[in-house]
């Protein structure tokens, strides 16, 4: 039997497919839109982080609004790249784990060629789950950007237990509730590993706090 090969952009977009026509079922409700929508919040190109468990609906509720994101460089990275400029996302290629500096200087570079914000999977690619990597503070400190925490919760979803991130697939018709956090600038840690290290907890804090406001 012959296996023909089907490239990354094929299944990116068939799969952009699928997530709009899944997304078109879910009852999606915002709170604080006002801050993530206020243009002068736009024009300093805010670092917008993310869990990577709950990037599902946000996706294509956020479609076309000219931002770009931070991409694995893994094969299945391919494969959401291709899915995120269907939604005319642009991708910056890299992670914490591969390519991470060069991810940075590249999302910098957008963000000053092209006047947008970034999208940070704050615990990606492998983790540990819903714990903040420095990767998001950098690239904020690096820009001068404000960083903006934004959760989905699901009010019902398969949980893939067996994924390093328990990803969350939403049911189709049911909730699922975005909420934006205060934009937050953190002063410059400097080359002190430990004010780091409490700067990403205090982050987690703030992502622990939003999801219960849903």
């Amino acid at each position: 039997m012959v296996r023909v090969p089907v490239s990354p952009r094929f299944l990116g977009t068939a799969l952009a497919w699928l997530v709009r026509l899944w997304h078109l079922t879910l009852r999606v409700e915002r709170i604080n839109t006002a801050v993530f929508t206020d243009p002068q919040l736009r024009a300093r190109r805010p670092v917008i982080m993310l869990w990577h468990d709950e990037i599902f609906p946000l996706i294509p509720a956020h479609a076309g609004e000219r931002m770009a994101c931070v991409v694995s460089q893994s094969k299945d990275g391919e494969i959401l790249a291709a899915a995120l400029k269907s939604f005319g996302f642009m991708s910056v290629r890299g992670s914490s784990s591969r390519g991470g500096m060069r991810a940075l200087i590249a999302a910098k570079r957008v963000m000053d060629e092209q006047g947008v914000g970034v999208i940070f999977t704050v615990d990606g690619p492998r983790g540990p789950r819903h714990k903040v990597k420095p990767g998001a503070l950098f690239l904020a400190r690096l820009a001068g950007s404000p960083i903006v925490p934004v959760r989905a919760v699901m009010s019902r979803a398969k949980v893939f237990h067996r994924a390093w991130d328990k990803f969350q697939l939403p049911w189709p018709f049911s909730r699922c509730t975005i909420i934006y956090g205060d934009p937050i600038v953190l002063p410059d840690p400097g080359d002190d590993p430990a004010e780091m290290q409490r700067q990403c907890e205090y982050l987690e804090q703030i992502m622990n706090s939003l999801g219960k406001n849903a």
